[in-house]
């Protein structure tokens, strides 16, 4: 356990007033201010498991509605980096229900507080949660002392997609870390099937092959945090992570997600 002091401001809405919760952290609620400035008291830190976070704001712009810290439990991520975690499961159980009228099977899912704060940025384009994922994963940056450079997103699997949040919070982390960073210096170069249908391990680091190019000659001797928001088997991350030291010269790469899948799919 390491206890730690911090002070952060944050442009709010000017309805917002400070107060503080049941265990001393900041929030912020109905009142007046237009700029508001935290100092945690000795908040704690744990560094393997439970609560880790910066500040909240209940019942606003996307924080927990508790107006609680984020619940981490991180997992350590093996692969062709110098150090890589998760900040939690991305589920905590599924239970089958059967199947609907049309035959798919439905299930009640149980996700992490990680999982369902990154669920709906991902899938419900909930662009407010970019702050508190990308705060408490900084912060967990911070606590393993990674002395990392420049900060880079996994480049996305399909470039037709809308939205993408990896590079949202990419963005969002460098900031809170007072790095630099660069979404564009690793680029997918190569057209592949979606990885989810794909269960194979050896199947995806195939297709994954010569599938990204670095175009930044900056990262050069860098030391990099790759940023992703999910973690499956791995496929991706090590692709990108293999590319950045063959490639792009990079010194060494450290890698966070927001969450991790219980299976490899």
């Amino acid at each position: 356990i390491v206890t730690y002091q911090t002070t952060i401001t944050s442009q709010i809405d000017p309805s917002w007033e400070f107060t503080r919760d049941t265990r001393g952290h900041g929030c912020a609620s109905a009142a007046r201010g237009a700029k508001l400035l935290m100092r945690l008291p000795c908040a704690k830190l744990q560094l393997e498991s439970g609560y880790l976070g910066a500040y909240n704001v209940s019942g606003s712009k996307g924080y927990d509605e508790r107006g609680c810290m984020l619940k981490i439990n991180p997992i350590r991520l093996v692969g062709g980096w110098e150090a890589g975690y998760a900040l939690d499961y991305h589920t905590l159980s599924s239970e089958y229900l059967g199947e609907d009228e049309y035959g798919h099977p439905q299930f009640e899912t149980a996700r992490s507080e990680v999982g369902e704060l990154l669920y709906r940025l991902k899938y419900r384009s909930e662009k407010a949660l970019v702050k508190v994922l990308s705060l408490t994963a900084s912060e967990f940056v911070k606590s393993r002392k990674w002395p990392v450079e420049i900060v880079l997103p996994v480049p996305p699997s399909r470039s037709g997609r809308g939205f993408q949040p990896v590079p949202l919070l990419a963005k969002a982390i460098a900031q809170n870390l007072g790095i630099p960073v660069s979404l564009d210096a690793v680029v997918k170069v190569k057209d592949t099937p979606e990885l989810k249908s794909v269960y194979k391990l050896e199947e995806r680091t195939c297709l994954l092959q010569d599938a990204y190019v670095v175009v930044v000659p900056e990262v050069s001797e860098k030391r990099v945090l790759l940023v992703d928001d999910l973690y499956r088997s791995g496929a991706t991350l090590n692709a990108v992570a293999a590319c950045l030291k063959a490639i792009g010269g990079v010194r060494c790469v450290y890698a966070v997600t927001c969450t991790k899948t219980r299976s490899k799919r």
